[in-house]
Formats: structure tokens, sequence, C-alpha cells
């Protein structure tokens, strides 16, 4: 069979780094939205041209792999993540031939490339919706959800769109509804329909060919609904959880039994899985959106080695803070729940308030988090300028480009505030950014933060990130090791990771004192070339304020 854009596959790069299938166990995946991270021609827009020319920076914090964010041919009212040609780059960021020399100089540094796929959906731009709208009887007519009005002309059911109204948008053309679970331009795809599985499919192949060393499967639950249609319950108040949509959007108000989330999904996660398995060392992390049952899904779907290989989660994506009692109730019920599967975390993204601001974290605090995040068991995401201790930018309602943060305006700003450039200098008013207007403001808060400020700075987050990063590198206990929480107060947090005759122990102050904390039982030596200020006296180990320490010893 034939798809749109069907083209040769190029001869596969060579791989980065180790070959091993499992190197993704415990990796450090650093996320880039191409947008706002180099601009290379003056437009304002960052694009690929613009990564390579950063690639050196990305190298030296010695992560494994970069996350790329969608750069495929899109109207962008979803910034690329309403795609309308999937094998296409869009002129904004480059050219298909960008694309591969990103690759090789990435292979090149030893990094690897994930990319964002977005198969939940399509812009209505996409020649499949084109087509599928035109008639009911067209070959793609089943392509996209349709369904009929019930008899008053009101929507087929009370589904509701994450970026707010009725999933159901009218279309005068099928007299029909389409589904969209965000914007009406974005329609959902039928996975019910196996010539669009197979066209899924075959795109997933194309990236693999070009040299891609995984995906990150962009929200992964809502690929199947409910083929009666039926309506989703009402949640009561005390459970509605905003983590799935902002507290303003009455989204939360409904449990969504019906419109993600089927057990259909399943199966076509396990063709995927066989696809990536014809190539070596592949990954998937999936992005699952589910607030009632995030953990359970979870464990569905990383389960039997035949779906994904990881799960995105959102539980250090809240508003709550982490304190030791609550960092030690999610990695255990995850280790309680997700009994096969291996996990992703991460406190920042292109999605939600950057975690400096949501959590209203100082300096200190920032390198401290960034140490407890890299000590968790798991693959770790960090996202552009968390290496820097960014903050959440303002951003004006004029200057907001976000259609969520322009829908829920004021109570919900959208989510430009964690997009805006990354800043590269201090001495330009664009950071080094663009020489031309960018997307969106450069925060002139983020100018004192640069890296050209923080790149000679020994005692910088910066410089932080890069020393606890590559120490990491040496430790295979915090990359592959068994995880167990020996105390966790909102002072103080223990942690023990083990592996194969090694133990490290992570001691963290999470309080703005100095702690005195008496050392566990074990033949417990201070690891001196840990980038943190605590020290053992004796069987005491000294924190000071808002640090930490490590030691190992033999298991």
């Amino acid at each position: 069979m034939t798809f749109y854009d069907d083209a040769p596959a190029a001869e596969r790069p060579p791989e980065a780094g180790p070959a091993g299938r499992d190197w993704w166990r415990g990796a450090v995946i650093y996320q880039v939205y191409p947008r706002s991270y180099q601009d290379s021609n003056g437009d304002g827009i960052g694009d690929l041209s613009g990564i390579i020319h950063r690639l050196p920076h990305i190298a030296t914090l010695g992560v494994d792999a970069i996350w790329l964010s969608p750069f495929f041919k899109s109207p962008m009212l979803d910034f690329g993540y309403d795609v309308s040609s999937y094998r296409d780059v869009d002129p904004m960021f480059g050219s298909i031939g960008d694309f591969e020399a990103l690759v090789r100089r990435a292979h090149d540094l030893g990094i690897r490339i994930i990319i964002d796929l977005v198969f939940s959906h399509t812009s209505d731009q996409h020649r499949w919706f084109r087509e599928s709208r035109a008639s009911r009887d067209n070959p793609k007519a089943d392509w996209y959800v349709w369904a009929d009005a019930k008899p008053d002309g009101t929507p087929p059911n009370n589904w509701l769109s994450i970026f707010g109204g009725s999933a159901w948008e009218w279309e005068g053309e099928r007299m029909q509804y389409y589904l969209h679970n965000f914007l009406p331009e974005q329609p959902d795809l039928n996975f019910h329909c196996p010539e669009v599985q197979d066209a899924l499919l075959s795109v997933a192949r194309y990236w693999l060919d070009k040299g891609v060393d995984g995906f990150r499967l962009d929200t992964v639950n809502f690929y199947v609904h409910d083929k009666q249609l039926r309506d989703n319950p009402p949640l009561n108040p005390e459970e509605r959880n905003a983590n799935t949509a902002p507290a303003v959007n009455p989204y939360n108000f409904q449990d969504h039994l019906y419109d993600k989330t089927q057990p259909e999904n399943l199966e076509f996660l396990r063709k995927l899985r066989s696809v990536m398995d014809e190539y070596p060392a592949i990954t998937s992390v999936g992005e699952i959106g589910e607030s009632q049952r995030g953990m359970q899904v979870q464990a569905e779907y990383t389960s039997g080695g035949d779906k994904l290989h990881m799960a995105y989660d959102f539980d250090f994506l809240s508003p709550v803070h982490p304190t030791g009692p609550r960092i030690k109730e999610v990695m255990e019920r995850f280790d309680r729940i997700v009994t096969e599967g291996w996990a992703c975390w991460a406190f920042s993204n292109h999605d939600v308030v950057r975690h400096a601001t949501r959590w209203n974290l100082g300096v200190p605090e920032r390198k401290l988090y960034a140490a407890i995040l890299l000590c968790l068991k798991g693959t770790i995401c960090l996202y552009q300028g968390e290496e820097l201790g960014l903050t959440e930018a303002y951003v004006a309602y004029e200057d907001l480009q976000d259609p969520y943060g322009k829908r829920f305006w004021p109570k919900f700003a959208g989510r430009d505030g964690c997009r805006t450039p990354m800043p590269w200098v201090r001495d330009n008013a664009n950071g080094g950014f663009s020489d031309g207007k960018p997307w969106l403001p450069v925060a002139m808060e983020h100018l004192e933060h640069a890296v050209s400020v923080q790149d000679g700075d020994a005692d910088s987050v910066l410089s932080f990130y890069r020393a606890f990063i590559h120490w990491r590198k040496g430790q295979t206990p915090l990359i592959k090791g068994a995880f167990k929480v020996i105390d966790a107060t909102d002072d103080l947090l223990l942690i023990e990771r083990v592996h194969e005759g090694a133990r490290i122990l992570c001691a963290f102050n999470l309080s703005a004192e100095p702690i005195t904390v008496p050392l566990p039982d074990g033949d417990w030596r201070h690891d001196d070339t840990a980038p943190f200020g605590g020290r053992i006296d004796g069987t005491d180990m000294l924190l000071p304020a808002h640090q930490g320490l490590f030691a190992t010893a033999a298991a």
C-alpha cells in the first residue's frame, strides 16, 4: 500500500554511543523546543541549523539524547503539534537535508536523537483530512472520527476538548461532526481503521530509516476512542485533578472513560514496537495524559516488553512541591503499580510552568532538585533552559501566541512563559537567540542567567548540571540500580541505590539550615568527587543548607 509522501529511505546513519539496546535505561534526555532554541536566519524563529550550531553546548552537558519537539510541516496553530505532512520538515525549520545533518552531527558527538511523533491527530490542512471531509464515500472517508448529530443537531456525545468546549466540530460538506481532542483544526485520526494504523507505522519506519534513535509519542493514550461513542460520566468535585488540564478548564469535570485510553490501543502499540524492534537500539517514551488512572495506564502500556519502552510521568510536573514524603510516596507507588515498566521523570517541559517558579526555588534549591531528579530510578528528561535555572517568563497578553492561553486568559496564561527563547548571551536584547524580532519576547530577567554568564562560573547552575551529569555517568547504581527511600521528611531525603555489589547513599538537606544526620548502618565512605558540599564526621553526615552528600559502600 502506498501512502502520501512515501519516499525512498536514506541509508541509515551510524548509531550514536554504545549499541546496547537498553541504552535508554537511566539515560539523560535533553528536550529541545526548536522554535525557541537558536535562530540561524534572522526570522525570529529557531530552526534545525540553529540547533546544529548549539550542539556543542548540549554535548558539554553530557546528556545521552535529545528529544526534539515537532519540526514537521504545519500551519503552526499549535506550533507543530498540528501536522500537515508527516514526512516533510516545515520550511521555517529548514529542510530534510538539515535534519539529516543534525542527526549525523549529533551522532558524531555521541548524542542520540528522539523525535516527537503526533499520531492521535493531524492538522485539518493534512491531505488525508481534506480528502476525508469531502464526502462520506471517498477512500479516506473513515480515516477520521466522524459521527452524525443527535436529532436536535447537537454533538454526538458530551466529550470535551482539552483546549475548551466540545470535542466535536460540525462539517457542512459531510453534514457530520468530527472529533478533535484539542483545537478544532486538529481532527482526530480513526485508529479503528486498519489503513490509518498502517499509514502511521509507515511514518515511523520512514524516520527510523532517517536515523532517529527513538520516539516521544505525544498523547499516546488518545489514539483510540470508544467505538460506541458513549458519554463520559461526571467526576465528583473532590476527584477532579488538574494535571491533564488547568483547573479553569471544565475538561476536568469528566471521568474520561470513553474518549481515550481504550483497550484496543495496546494492539497498535504492539505493532509499533514490532517496527521499532526491526532497528538497533531504538526507544520510545509515551506521554500518557490520564489524571485518574495515570500509573495504572503506565503499567499497561510498558508491560511485557512488547509495547512502550517507558512512559513519561506527570507526578513531578504538577504544582505540588516535591517534599521528602511526596517523593517517597510517588516513587513507592510507581514501584508498587508499574511492576514491569520503566519511568521517565521530568520537572519541567514545554507544557508546564517552569519548576523554578512553580515551586518557588532559589538558586541553591535549583541545584539541589537537579541532583534529586538525577538520582531517581528511571530515565531523566531535562527541558532546555532548566540547566540555566530559568524561571517562568511573563508574557503580556498582546504578545501571547499560545491558543490555549488566549482561550483561558487571565486565569490560565497558557504555555508561552516556558517557551520563550533560550538566552545565550547577556549583552544582546535578544539574548543571542536571533538577529530578528523573536516570535516570543526574550525575558529580560533571563539575560542575567545566559549561557555566556554561567559558562565560566564554577558556582553557577549550569556548571552544577554539567558536573553532576558527568559524575553520574560513572555511577552505575544511579543509572540502573534498585531504589530505596531510607528516610523522608520535610527537611531530609535519604535514598539508597544498589546495583551488582555497589551501593550509593544519596543524602539531601531540603531545608534552609545546616543539619546533622546519623549515617545509616553500613561501611559508608564519602565520595568527595561528587559535586556537593556535605561531609561525613565520624558516624554523622553534616549537610549544609540545600545541599547533600554521596557515600559509597559494598553491597
